[in-house]
């Protein structure tokens, strides 16, 4: 269920809605509800790497276990050759 939100805009930014809503033959309402439909899954997913990556940081610190940058660039070139090569083991 949608609830009513207001939000203040300055002028310009009110009318540059206006004129893309237009151009897009769309409601204002409705860009500015994709708009920020747009910005909060960007900053989820954003949220989400950033989490990931203290938590990889993290689990390195605690084992010491990687793959060389090389060894993945060496995996990554060899996607969809004849020649692919499996992903680099982990190793300290």
């Amino acid at each position: 269920m949608a609830s009513a939100t207001s939000i203040k805009l300055d002028d310009d930014m009110k009318g540059r809605v206006r004129h893309l809503a237009q151009a897009r033959q769309r409601t204002p309402h409705w860009i500015m509800r994709e708009a920020i439909s747009q910005y909060v899954e960007r900053e989820e997913k954003r949220e989400a790497l950033r989490r990931d990556t203290a938590q990889a940081w993290e689990e390195f610190q605690e084992t010491g276990l990687h793959a060389t940058a090389e060894e993945v660039d060496r995996w990554l070139e060899s996607w969809g050759t004849d020649n692919e090569l499996p992903a680099p083991e982990c190793h300290k």
